[in-house]
């Protein structure tokens, strides 16, 4: 799996902090547990970790411990390609705090989506980053929608297509209870999630986090970024399509150079974003990109 990036390179990788730590701690914990076999008598995990639809009440830390554990190689594997693959550009997007928020959420949602709907797809217990990782995928296909994926590398579908057939096969499944060893539930609850959390008033900025100060420069960050802020190509986009006011020739005069001046204010921010990050933003900068957006939706 991969995609093109917005500059038209192929698939960087640029690994953000907190993806960086969650890959280390699943893939720690998995390789604990398979040694953790020849010195512990019984199923530890699934005792006190595994979330149990049936005894969360009693444990309601397997809400979210369930999704640090997995159930072989290739079920860590997959997840772990998958926030491989989503996870930076998101965190990039609205810095670790709120993506670290947003992981757990979808994590959280899944168990408790597996709970609501049990009836549909019943489990004795799941562990398991499908969730939240397909939370994650959701998000980036509500952000760039329109983003290409190169299934294994050649088959390019959008972003939106590829969630929602995904949701399709998942919600099928589980109205069939033909998930078998596979949490439908789960997935589709991580996802449930998500939408619901970025659709809230304590989503994640649209530009990102405001830093308490803003960060010296540092130079041309090192690598590419797996998905480079598309945010930038918006903006462009949306200051090039800036609406200039059909009037009378001074109302007219008055609107292009009003319209200047807005490029040259989003060029600045531009140049700041490209040097510095989106952390660097103030929440006056970020007000203007917001502006900027709205006005290329409306036009």
């Amino acid at each position: 799996m991969a995609y093109r990036d917005t500059y038209g390179g192929f698939g960087g990788f640029s690994i953000t902090p907190w993806v960086k730590r969650l890959l280390i701690v699943n893939t720690a914990l998995y390789v604990a547990v398979l040694l953790g076999r020849f010195f512990v008598p019984g199923n530890v995990v699934r005792d006190w970790f595994a979330f149990q639809p049936a005894d969360f009440l009693t444990r309601p830390w397997t809400l979210v411990t369930y999704a640090f554990f997995h159930g072989g190689v290739m079920h860590l594997l997959g997840n772990m390609l998958m926030l491989f693959f989503f996870g930076p550009p998101l965190e990039e997007r609205w810095g670790s705090r709120s993506f670290l928020r947003v992981y757990l959420i979808a994590a959280a949602g899944g168990a408790l989506f597996s709970v609501l709907f049990a009836f549909l797809d019943p489990a004795s217990w799941i562990v398991g980053a499908s969730g939240a990782t397909l939370g994650l995928m959701l998000a980036f296909a509500m952000i760039w929608p329109d983003m290409e994926i190169h299934i294994w590398g050649i088959f390019p579908v959008k972003a939106k297509w590829l969630v929602g057939v995904l949701i399709f096969i998942n919600l099928a499944t589980a109205i069939e209870g033909s998930g078998g060893q596979v949490a439908v539930l789960a997935h589709l609850g991580g996802m449930a999630a998500t939408f619901l959390y970025l659709k809230s008033p304590w989503a994640p900025h649209a530009w990102g986090e405001v830093p308490r100060s803003a960060r010296k420069p540092t130079g041309k960050r090192g690598g590419m970024a797996l998905v480079p802020w598309s945010g930038k190509k918006q903006a462009a986009a949306a200051a090039q399509t800036a609406t200039v006011t059909q009037a009378r020739p001074a109302a007219a005069r008055k609107g292009k150079s009003s319209e200047r001046e807005l490029l040259d204010d989003v060029d600045r921010i531009l140049d700041k974003i490209s040097a510095q990050g989106l952390s660097s933003l103030t929440e006056e900068e970020r007000k203007r990109l917001d502006e900027v957006s709205r006005r290329y939706r409306t036009n």
